[in-house]
């Protein structure tokens, strides 16, 4: 069956950072573009970051230089650490697989979604 757990989320308080993880079972990373997304109540999903195979990176400007992504092929794993959050970082998080990062990282292009993780940013 093919997967994929993602976990790290939780409360936090503006400034403050979270390490989200998305882990595969079923089949292997490497072979894929690894794309986080995130929605918000009654808002779309929209993308966030998104990693290509080749380790080459993309980030909306909404968090551009706050999100990092990076894989760790070994662990079968992709991580997206998030610093200097804000309340309008506050989302269900989730994780999915494509062939590349498209710019704008649309929906249609990734499959395979992951449960999500919640992630609430409050003071």
């Amino acid at each position: 069956q093919v997967q994929f757990v993602e976990s790290g989320g939780g409360l936090v308080q503006p400034g403050g950072s979270l390490r989200l993880s998305c882990t595969a079972s079923g089949f292997t990373l490497d072979g894929y573009a690894i794309g986080w997304f995130r929605q918000a109540p009654g808002k779309e999903r929209e993308g966030v970051s998104c990693i290509s195979t080749s380790r080459m990176t993309y980030h909306a400007d909404s968090v551009r230089g706050r999100f990092t992504i990076f894989r760790d092929n070994a662990k079968n794993t992709v991580f997206l650490q998030m610093n200097s959050l804000k309340f309008g970082d506050t989302a269900v998080y989730y994780c999915a697989t494509a062939w590349g990062c498209a710019p704008n990282l649309p929906v249609s292009d990734f499959g395979s979604w992951g449960q999500g993780t919640q992630v609430t940013v409050s003071s």
